[in-house]
């Protein structure tokens, strides 16, 4: 197809956490917006399709417009997950259909959106964490290697550090602390029940805890608040490395860029800017949309 005779134009960010769609025609308008469940590829890849068909469905029913009309539009895609060939090809097969479909990383997409397409890097600070500069046509992605390896900073590492901590309270191999005594009431506190949970727990479980941490933090609980800006620190050292590459402006989006805003203005000058766009818009200017 050719982009510009599409009618519609629609960009997925298929986070970790939520998949978020906005539909827009072809000269910008936003015709719908909606939200589903998580969508990480790599983590629970028929879980994460069945979502992004949902959700894509669930747009177009919001915009009053029959599932047919997938053939007169262009499909973006930012995915959580992401790490080969073989994760975009299994969407792209799954997704027959549409005019046009372009698949990269949630990063990439958050990337474009925070710069309307210009050179510039992004930090993301969310379930998961990761950097990445667009610089020249050239993409150089900075951690997000995966939760079991990497995301430092993220949600679901603070989760799973407090959960850490937490149990060697209980073991009296470390401190116990209002935030200790509060996760493992959560779990009856039974050690054995923590022990069973984490054998099914998603990043997103261990994300979940991290609200609880930050709460106890800002009281100066002696176990949350060393989690905390461990994870600040390591915000910033995504930053430094970003710029280190050449970028100039670099973003900081994900559930987690305003609970860490103060923690970084504690730390130095606060070094991001605000994204022009969020992920969603970023996924739809890949496949060739118009932003207001």
């Amino acid at each position: 197809m050719n982009v510009e005779q599409g009618l519609y134009f629609i960009g997925v960010d298929g986070g970790g956490t939520r998949c978020r769609v906005r539909l827009r025609n072809r000269d910008g308008d936003e015709l719908a917006y909606v939200e589903g469940g998580s969508a990480n590829v790599h983590n629970d890849p028929e879980g994460a399709l069945e979502t992004i068909r949902l959700t894509l469905e669930n747009a177009f029913n919001a915009a009053s417009l029959l599932p047919k009309n997938r053939n007169k539009t262009a499909l973006g895609i930012g995915l959580a997950g992401i790490v080969s060939l073989v994760d975009a090809n299994r969407i792209r097969s799954a997704l027959s259909g549409f005019a046009h479909l372009v698949i990269e990383s949630d990063a990439v997409a958050a990337c474009i959106g925070a710069h309307h397409g210009a050179d510039g890097g992004l930090v993301i600070a969310g379930t998961g964490s990761a950097g990445l500069a667009l610089l020249n046509g050239k993409k150089t992605a900075i951690g997000g290697r995966g939760f079991a390896i990497s995301d430092e900073g993220s949600a679901a590492r603070i989760g799973w550090q407090a959960l850490r901590q937490s149990l060697l309270a209980v073991d009296d191999l470390g401190p116990s602390s209002q935030m200790t005594q509060q996760i493992m009431k959560r779990f009856d506190d039974d050690p054995m029940a923590v022990t069973r949970w984490t054998a099914l727990a998603r990043s997103a479980d261990y994300g979940a805890l991290a609200p609880i941490v930050f709460g106890h933090a800002e009281k100066g609980d002696a176990v949350a608040l060393p989690i905390i800006q461990q994870a600040t620190r390591d915000i910033l050292n995504l930053h430094t490395a970003l710029h280190r590459l050449g970028c100039e402006r670099i973003a900081l989006v994900g559930g987690l860029s305003e609970p860490l805003k103060p923690w970084i203005e504690l730390l130095a000058p606060y070094p991001f800017v605000q994204p022009l766009h969020d992920a969603a818009d970023g996924a739809l200017l890949m496949a060739g949309g118009k932003l207001p």
